[in-house]
């Protein structure tokens, strides 16, 4: 018969196949009835999964952050500048100022890596054009709220609030 034919290479790897399937399959099964009972427990009360969220970091600590991070540039992945959020981050980056008094070119925020705080920072990159500093990598740490920062990166100075 024409296009009857059966290619017995084919098959074979059709049926090893179907064997490492089913192989796996047996290898999950143990494991589907662990984690079945332990739906819908608890692991620990309430009060104590919610004591550790929001606690953040105390006086003392990170002000030991704060003068580990001062050996570092301003505004360095080591030592980023802090601001409070989205909105300290843009009012910070509009007070900025090249060696000519105009604001520096600055592009979109994007993830910089974790900071000397320990928390991810932004990545703001800064052109001065043919002024100094000329261009430059600025780290913000968006996660200290009551800190407004009066200090500016080596060769930018801060416009008046």
């Amino acid at each position: 018969m024409l296009g009857c034919r059966l290619d017995r290479r084919g098959s074979r790897r059709h049926i090893g196949a179907m064997r490492s399937l089913a192989l796996l399959s047996l290898a999950l099964l143990p494991a589907a009835p662990a984690a079945a009972d332990d739906l819908g427990k608890r692991n620990a009360p309430p009060e104590q999964l919610m004591a550790g969220i929001g606690g953040g970091v105390s006086d003392a600590a990170l002000q030991a952050e704060i003068e580990a991070a001062a050996a570092f540039p301003l505004g360095s992945l080591r030592n980023p500048v802090r601001v409070g959020g989205p909105e300290g981050r843009n009012a910070y980056v509009a007070r900025l100022r090249c060696a000519d008094g105009r604001p520096p070119h600055a592009a979109s925020a994007t993830p910089g890596g974790t900071g000397g705080f320990g928390t991810v920072t932004e990545l703001i990159a800064l052109d001065c054009a043919a002024a100094a500093p000329g261009r430059f990598d600025l780290f913000l740490d968006l996660y200290h709220e009551e800190h407004v920062e009066d200090r500016a990166p080596a060769g930018f100075t801060l416009a008046p609030r």
